[in-house]
This record gives structure tokens, C-alpha cells and sequence, in this order.
């Protein structure tokens, strides 16, 4: 007699089934065409829109279920040819609430109680872990999302910081934006010994009179351009541009001490007449005959610095007599000379040879103010440091006339070499 024969069959399959009974997951046994026995108290909890699912067919109860078809067929078709299964996300409507679940199901066989060789499954709720894991990507999303947001709006900021930089002298800028210590302060007024300096082009309502507006354009703001270049090389601020004259002065932002706050400005007035020489023969080529011709002055004194103007506008700026000098002497300065006034040259006469030149009361001064102009420094090592822009060989005439960039210029250079060679 066989050992099945001697129990009894609802009670084995009950025996067999007694793990999955009280599992947290919803559990179903089936035969091998899936007709369903068991179902464990889960699987009701689970499904409360299923009845009675005791000899159902268990595609029919998927399909109650409102799993889509392609994944029924799927399930059967898997298990019929592997033997087991696994639907890895399977969402189901209940009370409203979409659900998600994995199946997984497998054929069961015994050779001593045959009646066990069936279908044994479970449904997983995974509903609980996919919301966390959307939360996560969610999270994700949004940091990705905040992070391309951060990004253009530093970019947006960046091009504003870049586009505003040129309105701006490096020093202001630097104030501006990179004073940490103050940057919820607003710039206070203060009393400073400054080195001025002031520059005007001779004649320059008869050059715009001649000229295009375009000409006009191009040929001052290479001037300009290049003056600027000087300036913060030298580490004096260009306090503005009126129109064609240049205003720009030391120690308003970082000073050395008024003597070499002093030698800087009159180091960056030297360097730039040697450049408008240098230019005169690109500023001939665009249609200025005569070329540009330039006076400066230069004064040293105290003046109140800080932010002057509306409301609605603000300018950060220097006010005081040694402004009005410096203006007065580039006016008294012969063309493409550099006058100084006697406090200046006191500061700087043991380094810098200059000669008497007059002596005059500028308005709304009490005492006269002699004046001296200025040659150039007297140590000749200083003097070849000194970059220069243009070479005048035996055979090849070079001017650079744009040194904002001078590694592009250097391979303009290079590529006319090349070419040379290769006509050759």
C-alpha cells in the first residue's frame, strides 16, 4: 500500500501549505493547470475584491485582478517552459489605490504524494518600497533639476559679473564683489592721499569732425583700450573716461605709500606716451592724418573717495583741488608731455628726472604751484624693462596694435611665418 493512500490528502496539501499560511505575503497553491486549492489569509487581505477563489482558474483570478494581458500570457508561458516565474512589477487597483506587487510562482513536485505536484506562488508587496524608491529618484530629480538650476543662474550671474567688470575698474570690482569681510556695508567716504592723473587729446573736437562716426569709433577705443591695459598693469584705477580724456588715480583702493603710489602713476603716464608713439602709424593707416596726440598731468594730494551721485545712480569716485590740478596741468602741457606738480615731484625727484617747466595759481588755490615735467626715470635698468609693442627691423616693420591679447598676436606671427616659408 502507498504511503498517500494512508493519509489523507486534504491534510497533507494543508501540512504542505502550513508555511505559506501564515506568511506576510499572499500565497497560493495550485494544481499543474492551475486550478487554485489553497489561499492563505493574506491573499484575501490582500485582493478583498476577489470572493470565494477555491477551484478557480488562476489566469481568471489575474484577470479579475486587472493585469494586463501581454503579462498573464507571459506567466503562463514562462512557467510552462522553465518551470518557475517571476513578474517583477505588477500594478493592481485596490480601493482605489494602484498597488505594486511581484509574482513569483513555481512548479512543486513529490514522487511519494503526487496530489503535491501543483503551482505554489506568491504575490510580494512591493508598494511600500517602490514608493520610497520614486521618492528617491524624485529626490534626485529635483537635486539634478536644483543643481542645472544653480548652474545657469551662476552662469547668468557670471555673464552679468563679466559683462558689468567692464564698466567697472578691476579695483572697484574687486571691492565690489570680493570683499567678504564688508559685503553687507555700503563703501564709506573717506579722506585719502591720492595720486591723480588726467590725460586729454589735443585738438580732439577738430579729429571728430573729420572722421566717420565708425573711424572715429575704432581709433579712440583702441586708444583707450590700450591706455587701460597700461593702467592696470601699472596698478592705477581708471577712475573714468570723459569723453576722451582719462581720469584715473593711486591709492583710492590699495596704496604703497604716497611716493610709490606716486612713481606708479608717473611710471603708467611714461609707459603711455611710449605706447601712443608705438600706435601712431596704425591711428595714421584709419584715416588720422596727423596721428593722436596726447597731454597729461599729474597731481598728488588728499581727496574725499567714495560713492557720489542719486538715489537712483551711484558713482564711486575722488573729489577734491589735487583733481582740479591735475586737470590744469595736462591743459598747460605741451603735446605728448607729462607735467607734474611740485608736491608730486618732491615725492619722486630722486628717482625721476624731470625739469622746471613754470609756475602759475590755478583758480581756487592760495599759493602758486610749480610745475615740472617729466623725462623719464633715472635708473636705466628700470627703464628697459619696459615692454615693447613694436619693432622696426631691416626688413620688417612690426606694430602690435591690440596687446589685450599677446599670445593671439605671437601666433598671428607665427602663421604669417608660415606662410612666408611656404611661398618662398
Amino acid at each position: 500500500m502507498k504511503l498517500d493512500s494512508l493519509l489523507k490528502q486534504d491534510a497533507i496539501i494543508d501540512l504542505s501549505f502550513f508555511n505559506f499560511s501564515n506568511a506576510v505575503t499572499a500565497a497560493y497553491f495550485a494544481t499543474p493547470n492551475l486550478e487554485i486549492l489553497r489561499v492563505n489569509k493574506n491573499f484575501k487581505k490582500f485582493f478583498p475584491v476577489l470572493n470565494n477563489v477555491d477551484h478557480v482558474f488562476f489566469p481568471s483570478v489575474l484577470k479579475q485582478l486587472g493585469v494586463p494581458k501581454k503579462q498573464i500570457d507571459n506567466f503562463q508561458s514562462i512557467l510552462e517552459k522553465e518551470g518557475r516565474v517571476i513578474i517583477p512589477r505588477i500594478e493592481i487597483e485596490i480601493n482605489g489605490e494602484i498597488k505594486i506587487f511581484s509574482l513569483l510562482s513555481a512548479h512543486t513536485k513529490n514522487q511519494d504524494f503526487p496530489y503535491l505536484n501543483g503551482v505554489q506562488g506568491q504575490f510580494v508587496d512591493r508598494t511600500i518600497e517602490h514608493q520610497l524608491r520614486k521618492e528617491k529618484e524624485d529626490l534626485l530629480d529635483q537635486k539634478l533639476k536644483d543643481q542645472q538650476t544653480i548652474e545657469e543662474k551662476s552662469k547668468k550671474l557670471e555673464n552679468i559679473a563679466n559683462r558689468l567688470s567692464k564698466y567697472l575698474t578691476p579695483q572697484l570690482y574687486k571691492s565690489i564683489f570680493q570683499n567678504e569681510e564688508n559685503k553687507s556695508e555700503e563703501i564709506k567716504h573717506t579722506r585719502k592721499n591720492l595720486s591723480i592723473f588726467f590725460s586729454d587729446i589735443v585738438s580732439f573736437t577738430d579729429i571728430s569732425d573729420q572722421l566717420e562716426p565708425e573711424k572715429l569709433a575704432e581709433i579712440i577705443n583702441s586708444y583707450l583700450s590700450e591706455m587701460t591695459n597700461i593702467a592696470i598693469s601699472c596698478d592705477v584705477a581708471i577712475d573714468k573716461f570723459i569723453g576722451d580724456a582719462i581720469l584715473a588715480a593711486r591709492g583710492q583702493f590699495d596704496s604703497d605709500g604716497e611716493r610709490d603710489d606716486a612713481l606708479k602713476v608717473i611710471e603708467m603716464a611714461i609707459q603711455m606716451k611710449l605706447r601712443i608713439k608705438e600706435m601712431q602709424s596704425y591711428w595714421i593707416k584709419l584715416g588720422l592724418k596727423d596721428g593722436l596726440h596726447v597731454r597729461m598731468g599729474i597731481s598728488t594730494g588728499y581727496c574725499t573717495v567714495g560713492n557720489f551721485g542719486s538715489n537712483q545712480k551711484l558713482e564711486f569716485t575722488a573729489l577734491g583741488n589735487p583733481i582740479n590740478l591735475a586737470s590744469r596741468l595736462q591743459s598747460k602741457a605741451p603735446s605728448n608731455e607729462i607735467l607734474i606738480s611740485d608736491i608730486t615731484y618732491n615725492l619722486v625727484k630722486d628717482e625721476v628726472n624731470c625739469e622746471y617747466f613754470d609756475e602759475f595759481t590755478p583758480k581756487g588755490f592760495k599759493r602758486p604751484v610749480k610745475i615740472f615735467r617729466v623725462i623719464d626715470f633715472q635708473s636705466k635698468s628700470h627703464n628697459n624693462k619696459r615692454k615693447v609693442f613694436s619693432h622696426k627691423g631691416n626688413f620688417v616693420d612690426v606694430n602690435i596694435f591690440d596687446t589685450s591679447d599677446i599670445e593671439a598676436a605671437i601666433n598671428e606671427l607665427k602663421t604669417i611665418q608660415e606662410k612666408f616659408k611656404k611661398e618662398k
